[in-house]
């Protein structure tokens, strides 16, 4: 079972479309809603409830998206790939190349994206790229209209 970081709740700020987000310590956010019975968070109703959360622990499922070392440099780009022209090697299982590294940048929509080993599942969006380290299995699942692109890195001397 992969280990999700613990942080803190640093502050709230609304989406476009009302909905609340909690700043993390962590650099990340992520959505906190109250949508019985699937979320239960009627404290994120009042701005009396989101203060008392400020400072308060929160699991980052973010936290466990790979990161890419900071001296690699892109080196090829695809195209603009949608729902309909996913080549169909990236709907199955595939790994890159070692030594190369991948970030699957969504420009629209939203991409499933799966990584192992251990197994983790992330959503893709425009604001959240996906990162495959060299020689790690991954596969991405379009979830509706979506366009992306995938650029290729490497460390170079």
């Amino acid at each position: 079972m992969p280990t999700i970081c613990t942080t803190v709740i640093s502050s709230f700020r609304q989406d476009v479309e009302g909905h609340w987000i909690a700043n993390l310590a962590c650099g990340h956010s992520q959505h906190v809603r109250n949508r019985p019975p699937w979320e239960q968070r009627p404290w994120v109703t009042s701005e009396a409830g989101r203060a008392e959360k400020i400072g308060t622990q929160i699991d980052c499922p973010r936290c466990e998206m790979p990161v890419l070392p900071p001296d690699a440099r892109e080196y090829k780009r695809t195209a603009t790939f949608t729902e309909a022209t996913i080549p169909s090697g990236l709907l199955r299982d595939h790994r890159t190349k070692d030594g190369t590294w991948a970030r699957i940048v969504v420009e629209a929509g939203r991409l499933r994206y799966g990584i192992e080993p251990p197994r983790r599942t992330f959503v893709l969006t425009p604001e959240y790229p996906g990162i495959a380290p060299p020689m790690i299995l991954h596969q991405v699942d379009p979830l509706g209209a979506v366009s992306f692109h995938v650029e290729f890195l490497r460390i170079e001397p």
